[in-house]
């Protein structure tokens, strides 16, 4: 009866238009005076302003044949502050092998072709990187070149010595050890991704590697790929063939093109790639096939690159 009689004693105050518009008139006084309070503390910029009055303070400008085109930066653009200390092949012992093999006969311009030109590529292009650091006490990333599937395909390190040879030159990084590898990049350009690296999961498990496929692992039940740490990366395509001026191929205008597929590897017997070959054979006016043969270990191995552009 007590609880009854409280719940009839409550007064419930009805919301009336004053009161709606005095909650109007304080979320907008707080507004103003927020803002009033950010432009008083923070320091003055001038920003550039075009003639449709928007600032071009935090955007990024390219010109290209007289013409001037910008946008606006993502996330932190060109202020971000990144090192990133690139491995010398001379600091760690066995970091060469990994690189051209066991008797230093593979050059990293046989590598850059291919598939997997993108582990040169990729190690070029931090090298050049205003982003390099050579202090590696500054470094927030640190990345490990090597060529190992070249290396392997070219008969300079079997799958064993790949294995050992990683295992060695990881136990002479102790800024590897002190983040448990965390901050450091590997670049696996095959299908394999890290299974190249046997042992992957017990050395480089959080490390961060970038691979062309995450989804599957040829030949393999499980794949090395971590949404949370690992970056898929697109397979390398050959400057010849997206360099402006002669190239290897002649592509159709891109107005007369409808699709485009790439096929860069081995035809290995297998039907989907057959059936690409096929294709290229029935519509030869729709359909570019590049072949080009590759002496690995003296076995002729058929690379089959076709672009299909209906």
């Amino acid at each position: 009866m007590g609880s009854s009689h409280n719940n009839k004693s409550r007064i419930f105050t009805p919301c009336t238009r004053t009161h709606q518009i005095g909650a109007l008139l304080l979320v907008t006084t707080t507004f103003f005076l927020t803002r009033l309070f950010d432009q008083s503390f923070s320091p003055c910029h001038s920003s550039p302003v075009n003639q449709d009055g928007i600032s071009h303070r935090n955007h990024v400008h390219i010109s290209d044949g007289g013409r001037s085109i910008s946008w606006p930066e993502r996330g932190y653009g060109s202020h971000l502050s990144l090192k990133i200390y690139v491995y010398d092949e001379n600091e760690l012992d066995g970091l060469k092998l990994l690189l051209y093999g066991r008797d230093g006969a593979i050059s990293a311009d046989s590598c850059v072709k291919g598939q997997w030109g993108t582990q040169v590529k990729i190690h070029r292009l931090l090298l050049q990187s205003r982003f390099r650091t050579k202090k590696k006490e500054e470094a927030d990333l640190f990345f490990v070149p090597a060529y190992a599937k070249c290396v392997r395909m070219m008969g300079g390190l079997n799958d064993k010595e790949i294995n050992q040879t990683y295992v060695k030159v990881l136990r002479q990084m102790p800024y590897f050890r002190r983040s448990g590898g965390r901050d450091h990049i590997f670049v696996f350009p095959s299908g394999a991704g890290a299974h190249l690296f046997k042992s992957w999961a017990t050395f480089i498990n959080r490390s961060i590697i970038l691979t062309p496929e995450g989804d599957r692992t040829d030949k393999r039940d499980t794949s090395a790929f971590n949404t949370w740490k690992d970056i898929i990366i697109p397979g390398n395509v050959d400057d010849g063939m997206t360099k402006r001026g002669l190239t290897l191929v002649q592509p159709l205008p891109l107005s007369k093109r409808k699709y485009l597929a790439n096929y860069l590897g081995r035809a290995q017997g297998k039907v989907g790639r057959l059936q690409l070959i096929e294709l290229a054979n029935q519509y030869p006016d729709q359909v570019c096939c590049f072949m080009c043969l590759r002496n690995y270990l003296d076995k002729g191995i058929l690379y089959i690159k076709l672009y299909v552009m209906i």
